[in-house]
C-alpha cells in the first residue's frame, strides 16, 4: 500500500466529546466520565483527532473521551465536519454540549479568580476583552458546535448533579432517541438544554392546597389532585400526541437526545407531575431520562 492511499479506518468503539463553554463545568464531566471508565483526555486540538482514535485503538482502548474547547479556536471549523465524516465511517460519536447562563458564568470565574481563556491578550488574534464579552465572542465562536450536540445546562446543577447526568446520558442506547424529560421553573428561567418548551402554569395549582404545599408532584397526594383535574389529563394527552407525532422524524434527524421542559411557577407541583407522567406513558419507548431542576438543586 502506497503512502498516499489511505488504509480501513481504525477507530475505538466509542468516543464521547466533551465542549462548551468556559466555566460551565467540563472538567467535572470528563472527570465523570474517567470514573465510569473511559480514557480521557483534555484539550485535544481538533486536527489531532483522528490520529489520537486511531493510537487508542491499537492500544486496544474501546470508550474513549475528549474534551474540545475554546483555546483550540482556530481549529474549531474543522471539527463540526469531521464529526459527520467519522460517523459514516461508522464511529459512535457522543457530542456532549456544556452550558451556564451568564450571570452563573460569572459569578464561577468570580468565585475561581481564573481568567477566561479569551480574555487574554493575544487570543485568537484579537485584542483584550472584558469577562463578558469573552463570554459572548466564546458562544459565538462555538454556537455551530452546540447544535449538532446534547446539551446539558449546568446553571442550576451541583458537581454531583452533573456527573450523574453525564453518567445518564452516556449509558443510554446510542442506537436510539433518548427522551429527557425535565421539570422547572419559569422564575428561575428556561433551561438552556431544552428542545421542547410546554408550560403548564394554567393548571389549578395544588401551591394553594395548604396540606399539598410541603409537597411535590411525586408525592401521591399530589398526583391525586392533578390527576382528578380535567386541564391536567387534557395537556398530558396534548403533549403526549405531539411526541409521538414527531418522534419518528427526530430520530430520523441524527439526533441522540431530545429535551422536553415542561415548567410551572415554582418548578415543584405541576411541571413535576406531568414529567413523572409523561415519563410513564413513554417507559416503552426504552430510552427515557427523568430531570427535576429545582427538586435536584435542592436533594
Amino acid at each position: 500500500m502506497s503512502e498516499t492511499t489511505p488504509g480501513p479506518a481504525v477507530r475505538p468503539r466509542e468516543l464521547v466529546l466533551i465542549t462548551g463553554i468556559s466555566g460551565s463545568g467540563k472538567s467535572v464531566a470528563l472527570h465523570a466520565l474517567e470514573d465510569a471508565g473511559y480514557f480521557c483526555v483534555d484539550n485535544l486540538p481538533p486536527e489531532l483527532l483522528r490520529d489520537y482514535m486511531r493510537l487508542e485503538h491499537e492500544r486496544y482502548t474501546e470508550r474513549v473521551a475528549i474534551a474540545v474547547d475554546v483555546r483550540a479556536a482556530k481549529s474549531l471549523p474543522a471539527l463540526v465536519p469531521l464529526i459527520f465524516e467519522l460517523r459514516g465511517e461508522g464511529v459512535t460519536i457522543r457530542p456532549l454540549f456544556l452550558d451556564a447562563s451568564t450571570d452563573t458564568l460569572l459569578r464561577r470565574f468570580s468565585e475561581t479568580r481564573r481568567p477566561h481563556p479569551l480574555s487574554q491578550p493575544g487570543s485568537i488574534g484579537e485584542p483584550q476583552h472584558a469577562l463578558v464579552e469573552a463570554i459572548e465572542l466564546e458562544r459565538l465562536l462555538l454556537a455551530e458546535l452546540r447544535e449538532v450536540s446534547t446539551v446539558i445546562d449546568t446553571s442550576t446543577l451541583r458537581p454531583a448533579g452533573l456527573r450523574a447526568q453525564v453518567r445518564d446520558l452516556v449509558a443510554a442506547p446510542h442506537d436510539r432517541l433518548t427522551l429527557v424529560f425535565e421539570s422547572f421553573a419559569f422564575k428561575y428561567g428556561v433551561p438552556l438544554d431544552a428542545d421542547y418548551v410546554f408550560d403548564v402554569r394554567m393548571l389549578p395549582n395544588p401551591y394553594y392546597v395548604r396540606e399539598l404545599r410541603p409537597l411535590s408532584g411525586r408525592d401521591a397526594p399530589v398526583a391525586q389532585y392533578l390527576g382528578e383535574q380535567p386541564e391536567a389529563g387534557e395537556m398530558l394527552a396534548q403533549i403526549e400526541a405531539f411526541l409521538r407525532r414527531w418522534l419518528p422524524a427526530l430520530a430520523t434527524d441524527q439526533r441522540a437526545y431530545v429535551t422536553v421542559a415542561i415548567g410551572c411557577t415554582g418548578g415543584q407541583h405541576r411541571s413535576v407531575y406531568i414529567v413523572e407522567q409523561l415519563s410513564q406513558r413513554f417507559a416503552g419507548h426504552g430510552a427515557t431520562l427523568v430531570r427535576h431542576r429545582e427538586l435536584d438543586a435542592i436533594d
